[in-house]
């Protein structure tokens, strides 16, 4: 007699719609395949498919392939077998490209509607929780699996995250399952591997509840994450600046912890990583405490922090753009390098800015050195662009990208800003002005 399917708690877990399983052959996929077609089997409502994803790691992969192919046909469930090309770059481990690259996959064809299974267990949920203290990571890394989770528009549920390796193995034996074994499972030279054969057992046997433990206090974890996240949304409101920045008063009335708690929401919100504990801990006395005349930045994995205009802002990393110059035609636009968009002169009966003569070349150049001077019109005397992008509230990381208007070798005009004396119309002249359009437009 096969073993019973808990079909209870599927039906609990899983509203009826569709299904779409990760299925990669090995015991835990297998068990929750089966598990799966006998929901389908048992109750209207439910229709499954499957995805197997081939790594072309091992020569026995294709053999794989074909395996699942074959008890998918048997079960009448769907299956695309995705093959997949991995690199790795400079530092990046095998384990965690695969990975990504898997998640990859499966959210590309993830339907609207569906939800995505995936077959960990008990068991995995402990490695991961022992792979984020080696790590040193918060309670949003020791949370480790959720038993459900926002995935690629859609969800992601496991449903074997309450039981264990063994139990699960029991089952499969009992219900004369066949399955896959990957020869690499048994490579110690992955830290996942070394984990499951080389410390869990040892832990097991001295504390034979020691994975449920685990998996306790990885649910507390998720709940104190959450509760942190609640918090950090409530203070982002408060101290949500101009655009995406962060306002310095009001941010400065959180206790420290609290600030740190919004500073990764935030940049999390930001770039959907965070800086590391030491990086974090230096915002606040690097930018927020450094002199008032000051223009601190901090660089991180995922762009700059800068302290500007009494907020904190966060920009991508920016490539390396060279001073330089472009030459403008007359009426029309034209293109600028990617990163400052499009820029063109035209006549304008309303523009600020004379036309030129007809021996004066016209340009846009950026970079400029800070010390170049330009005599605003109305200002009675000459300024450093330095001063004036401070007065003019341009952000220290787009200085060296805003261009300026040149008539031969004389600037006239800080685009979109001001105009200078050596531009401006006298009464009578033809008018012009000019068009900048920067990429973000």
């Amino acid at each position: 007699m096969s073993p019973a399917v808990p079909l209870t708690e599927l039906r609990q877990l899983l509203p009826p719609g569709p299904l779409l399983l990760a299925y990669s052959g090995g015991l835990d996929s297998r068990v929750l395949l089966a598990w799966l077609v006998a929901l389908r089997d048992a109750y209207p409502g439910y229709s499954l498919r499957a995805v197997h994803v081939h790594h072309g790691l091992s020569p026995n992969a294709d053999a794989w392939a074909t395996h699942c192919q074959q008890l998918c046909d048997a079960h009448a469930v769907p299956l695309e077998v995705v093959r997949l090309r991995l690199t790795c770059g400079p530092r990046q481990s095998l384990e965690a490209v695969a990975r990504q690259a898997r998640y990859g996959a499966l959210a590309a064809r993830l339907a609207p509607g569906e939800r995505l299974l995936t077959a960990h267990h008990q068991d995995d949920q402990l490695e991961t929780l022992l792979l984020a203290l080696k790590r040193g990571a918060g309670p949003r890394g020791l949370a480790a699996m959720g038993l459900r989770q926002a995935f690629a528009g859609g969800e992601l549920i496991r449903p074997l995250l309450s039981h264990g390796r063994a139990e699960l193995a029991a089952w499969a034996n009992a219900a004369g399952l066949s399955w896959i074994e990957d020869e690499s499972n048994a490579d110690l030279g992955f830290d996942r591997n070394f984990l499951r054969h080389a410390i869990v057992p040892p832990l097991q046997a001295r504390w034979p509840g020691f994975t449920q433990a685990a998996s306790r206090s990885a649910r507390l974890c998720a709940e104190q994450e959450a509760l942190a996240e609640e918090i950090a949304r409530a203070d982002l409101a408060l101290c949500r600046g101009d655009g995406a920045s962060l306002a310095l008063a009001p941010l400065a009335s959180l206790s420290e912890p609290r600030r740190h708690n919004l500073l990764r929401h935030w940049l999390r919100q930001q770039t959907g990583t965070v800086p590391s504990e030491v990086q974090l801990r230096s915002i606040w006395p690097q930018l927020v405490q450094a002199q008032a005349d000051a223009m601190p930045a901090l660089q991180w994995a995922g762009g700059t922090l800068y302290r500007f205009a009494e907020a904190l802002h966060q920009v991508a990393r920016q490539g390396v753009l060279s001073p330089g110059t472009v030459s403008l035609t007359r009426d029309g636009l034209c293109r600028l390098p990617a990163e400052l968009g499009w820029a063109g002169l035209r006549m304008c009966d309303r523009g600020e800015l004379r036309l030129p003569s007809g021996s004066e070349s016209v340009s846009l150049r950026w970079g400029l050195p800070g010390s170049t001077r330009l005599r605003p019109v109305g200002r009675g005397g000459s300024r450093p662009l330095k001063k004036l992008w401070q007065e003019l509230g341009v952000a220290p990381w787009l200085r060296g990208r805003w261009p300026v208007l040149y008539y031969g070798e004389v600037p006239v005009a800080i685009a979109g800003k001001l105009v200078c004396e050596a531009g401006a119309p006298r009464p009578g002249e033809a008018r012009a002005e000019l068009i900048w359009v920067p990429p973000a437009a």
